[in-house]
């Protein structure tokens, strides 16, 4: 198991504090585990693991747990056997309707440690916020790191190349499963589409009662192929239009606001650095994993240089920088970003072949005044 120290760094000062910690990411990300590295920590320092109650609301068990008062009756039956504080590990809550009302009235009125995950990007926008405005953290997992990648690889091969690795990592990305079937790379593009698809069915599809499938398939498919380059919705309806398959502007902003709120996807905005002014049109979108974009869509060796921009993008994420995208007059910053009071201005490029590359790449930085 990776330890994922980054994280834990972040989540280890909110620890047994009267705070409700919530993880969100895309489905496998490493949710699961995280909960389960905070649970040996707590056993680790000599806390029984009888005072642990963990729940997976996606297990058959634990399914028929599906509103806020069955939730809540279930808890407090096992709170009764528990002397001391109590320690909840609610996994996947959003498959519990109401579930906000049940972890605010515990946080209330039970001596207890709650962690919460899910996967919906949205998990806090409801009626949490409002109960616990103050009162709860939030901190989004992503699929392993190139470094953690390499990490996973190195504990049954302490010789693993990096280089190779690197190659391996651009093709499958960094779902943690994967580090049970890295010497099968068709099994991990087979592992790699089933998660892509239950992400579209259940949490897109089920979620939103979708009747066109076709149509949000074919609207996944052109984001994919499609990642880091701006849009807008009406020239992908027109798009479409022009494929005599017609489709408002309107449900496209819908199927791509259900991808971002799946985490399926990641939406950049961009910003004219010489205006100073976030702009509302044309936005990037990034995949969650580049991993999932090589199983439902394909291609990588061809666009390497968009799942370089991808991987970079989220590396940017990870180090807790907030990202958008420069504008300068006619060209183009892939990425800024921004954290306390560093700003970083980043170029991903594959290739510097030629003078005009090279200028292409880094000439934009000319117009940039802020002395960064």
């Amino acid at each position: 198991m990776i330890k994922r120290e980054r994280y834990m760094r972040q989540i280890r000062p909110f620890i047994g504090k009267d705070i409700v910690k919530v993880l969100t990411g895309i489905r496998r990300s490493g949710k699961s585990v995280m909960l389960s590295l905070i649970q040996d920590e707590l056993a680790a320092s000599g806390i029984s693991r009888d005072r642990f109650i963990v729940l997976n609301f996606e297990q058959m068990s634990d399914a028929r747990i599906d509103t806020a008062e069955t939730l809540h009756d279930t808890i407090c039956q096992r709170l009764v056997g528990i002397h001391g504080k109590a320690y909840l590990f609610l996994d996947e809550i959003q498959e519990v309707a109401g579930w906000e009302r049940c972890v605010n009235s515990l946080r209330v009125e039970a001596d207890c440690d709650i962690y919460i995950t899910g996967s919906n990007a949205k998990l806090l926008s409801g009626e949490l916020a409002t109960y616990l405005a103050g009162r709860y953290v939030s901190f989004k997992i992503y699929p392993f790191s190139f470094s953690e990648f390499l990490e996973m690889l190195r504990k049954t091969a302490p010789q693993t190349d990096s280089t190779a690795a690197f190659r391996q990592y651009c093709q499958l990305g960094g779902m943690p499963f994967l580090s049970n079937l890295l010497n099968n790379p068709e099994a991990c593009i087979h592992y790699l589409r089933e998660v892509g698809n239950t992400i579209i069915l259940k949490d897109i599809i089920s979620r939103h009662k979708i009747r066109d499938i076709d149509q949000l398939e074919r609207i996944i498919r052109f984001l994919l192929a499609h990642i880091g380059q701006p849009f807008s919705a009406n020239s992908l309806s027109k798009y479409f239009k022009s494929e005599n398959r017609a489709i408002s502007t309107e449900t496209v902003l819908n199927y791509i606001r259900f991808c971002t709120d799946a985490c399926l996807l990641h939406k950049v905005s961009r910003e004219d650095i010489v205006g100073k002014k976030l702009l509302t049109i044309n936005e990037k979108y990034y995949v969650a994993d580049h991993g999932l974009r090589e199983a439902l869509y394909g291609h990588y060796q061809q666009d390497i240089q968009l799942v370089l921009e991808n991987m970079v993008y989220l590396e940017c994420l990870r180090r807790d920088y907030t990202v958008t995208t420069g504008k300068v007059g006619a060209k183009e910053i892939d990425f800024i970003a921004r954290k306390h009071n560093t700003t970083l201005y980043i170029q991903v490029a594959y290739l510097l072949a030629s003078p005009d590359t090279i200028e292409r790449e880094f000439g934009v930085y000319s117009g940039v005044k802020d002395n960064y």
